[in-house]
């Protein structure tokens, strides 16, 4: 099926590389027009400069967006309206992992995973209800992890934070049923993606890439690392009228991990 999403307008955090930016290529060349945000502005324009290539002029905008200031929330949401004349899709993507395990995550780290992981969907959410209200039906898609629903003992801030935006997918959710708008809120749960994040996690520990994802590989029952793309088509489908019953929901993109 061609243009799955046409007519609607999306707003993509963290679109200046890896999920995110496939994210908004991918509803892009599906129909949708889409506003790339990112901590680094030049990232967001370059990506969306990419789509408006490939997929015509006015097509896609960027812009410098930190999710963890309400501020700048204001002015992305602006921007939207601007720009796109609306929004019906936010996809909230922008992400960092949290380091440490119990014993040795500092405080300022935990609370900065959660300023990104957390405090960026929830503000988010609230902020694009504004438009979304006006551009019914509409989706939330919140990019959670597979780490928000199994744990590991390495990890408690990002298994933490990760949960925190599957739980607070659901309820707003279910604020949106009350409330009678036909906005639904769904979240992603991918597990080891090729990204620039696996290339980072690689040098910081002087291993080549190759064997990082091959040690990666070895903890999916698929036997492989996922990609960009997988992840992308999800958002894609939550995005669309294709998932219209599908709410308060999470979807596992974790080749089979979490049934392990």
């Amino acid at each position: 099926m061609a243009g799955r999403v046409t007519g609607k307008l999306a707003l993509v955090t963290g679109a200046a590389q890896g999920l995110g930016a496939q994210a908004a290529l991918t509803l892009a060349r599906e129909g949708a027009r889409v506003l790339c945000t990112d901590i680094n502005g030049e990232g967001a324009d370059a990506s969306a400069a990419a789509i408006n290539e490939e997929c015509g002029a006015d097509t896609a905008f960027g812009m410098a967006h930190d999710v963890t200031q309400p501020d700048q929330w204001d002015a992305a949401i602006d921007m939207a309206e601007d720009k796109l004349g609306g929004l019906s899709v936010l996809v909230n993507n922008a992400g960092v992992g949290v380091r440490g395990n119990i014993e040795t995550c500092t405080l300022e780290d935990w609370r900065a995973g959660f300023a990104i992981n957390v405090d960026g969907p929830f503000l988010g959410c609230q902020k694009a209800l504004r438009l979304l209200k006006d551009n019914q039906p509409g989706s939330i898609v919140n990019i959670s992890s597979i780490a928000g629903l199994i744990a590991s003992d390495t990890m408690p801030g990002y298994n933490a934070s990760k949960a925190a935006v599957w739980m607070l997918t659901k309820s707003v959710a279910l604020y949106c049923s009350k409330m009678g708008w036909n906005i639904r809120c769904n979240s992603v749960h991918p597990t080891f993606v090729d990204t620039p994040i696996l290339d980072g996690i690689g040098k910081n520990a002087g291993i080549e890439k190759d064997v990082v994802m091959g040690k990666l590989a070895r903890q999916i029952p698929l036997g492989r690392v996922g990609k960009p793309q997988e992840i992308a088509n999800g958002v894609l489908f939550l995005a669309s009228d294709e998932s219209s019953f599908m709410t308060a929901a999470e979807l596992k993109l974790d080749g089979g991990i979490s049934a392990m």
